[in-house]
């Protein structure tokens, strides 16, 4: 098939598709954007081989030849990068897009691999005449893949670590584990404003915040097939009742959690947070999933919800909690 395929035309169209994906009528196209888009391809493309991540250090060094060049070295400024939460669902759109041009190249990933780098190198390229160096969008490149990857890689790793350890060993309900992964993301979340890197760069607001990473954990539910509504916050507790965290719960689960971020080496308790949200929304699409699901989803949601805002009150409310 591929050899039938004009590689030229099929590059164009995949490159037309992204720039659409980042433009707004009033601003135009986002570079970023566009550069996180991009990785999150990648990131769908290495998930196709049974090693993602030797395939995204194959890739990395095939882009390098390519482009003739290293990425930029040295520390990446403060505002290089988005917020975990905006990579997290800038590469989840590049995904999704990458899976409608696959459905034409499933016998031919190879090829399809080959086509993305190619595409890639003239892209970057490109800019360079624009003004923007390529050694620096090679950079924005690779350090959006590599956060793409950890945060899918966390999702998957953490439920299969409440699932096997927590559910087979501990006796532990799948609402358990929703309520955990809940719980931690909300301490991840609140610690995160107390470190100063996450205040200073990203903003005071309690409620955004939170917000934000409660987002994470609905649009991932949303995307393994959770029914998307307005039920996710019903029943929670008003504001005038005392702050119930699962705080057990918590501290069974998070020492597990931060020794699979030093293993992969996620030390920023904001990028702790999220993959712990995403893990959670994935873990609610299992425990409330197919015809006769063990939790209702009007009943997972709420657990969910409820666990992290009341941890993350927990927290924020008295910051001498942290060291529980």
């Amino acid at each position: 098939m591929f050899a039938l395929t004009n590689k030229p035309d099929m590059g164009a169209r995949f490159y037309s598709a992204l720039i659409q994906l980042a433009s707004d009528h009033e601003r135009g196209v986002d570079g970023m954007k566009v550069i996180q888009l991009m990785a999150g391809v990648l990131v769908e493309n290495y998930f196709v081989f049974d090693e993602a991540d030797q395939a995204m250090t194959a890739s990395f060094r095939k882009l390098a030849a390519l482009l003739n060049c290293d990425p930029a070295p040295g520390p990446l400024a403060p505002y290089a990068l988005p917020p975990s939460h905006i990579i997290d669902q800038e590469t989840e759109r590049g995904r999704m897009a990458a899976r409608l041009f696959f459905e034409d190249w499933m016998d031919c990933h190879h090829e399809f691999n080959d086509l993305l780098h190619m595409l890639y190198q003239h892209i970057l390229i490109g800019w360079e005449d624009m003004g923007f160096a390529r050694e620096e969008s090679f950079r924005l490149l690779i350090e959006c893949t590599k956060r793409a990857m950890a945060f899918e890689i966390a999702a998957q790793e953490l439920c299969d670590v409440v699932i096997e350890r927590m559910v087979q060993r501990h006796g532990w309900t799948l609402g358990d584990c929703i309520a955990a992964l809940s719980g931690v993301a909300g301490r991840r979340l609140a610690i995160s404003m107390n470190s100063g890197t996450f205040t200073y760069f990203y903003g005071p607001d309690l409620p955004e915040n939170l917000e934000q990473t409660i987002h994470v954990m609905t649009q991932e539910a949303v995307r393994h097939g959770v029914p998307a509504g307005s039920n996710w916050r019903f029943g929670l507790p008003a504001n005038d009742r005392p702050v119930n965290a699962p705080v057990a719960l918590i501290r069974e689960m998070e020492p597990r959690c931060l020794r699979f971020f030093r293993s992969i080496q996620m030390t920023y308790p904001y990028d702790q947070a999220v993959s712990c949200a995403k893990a959670a929304g994935r873990m609610i699409a299992v425990a409330s999933g197919g015809e006769l699901p063990e939790i209702e989803p009007a009943i997972a949601k709420p657990i969910a919800m409820s666990a992290m805002t009341e941890t993350y009150k927990h927290v924020c409310l008295d910051f001498d909690m942290v060291s529980y």
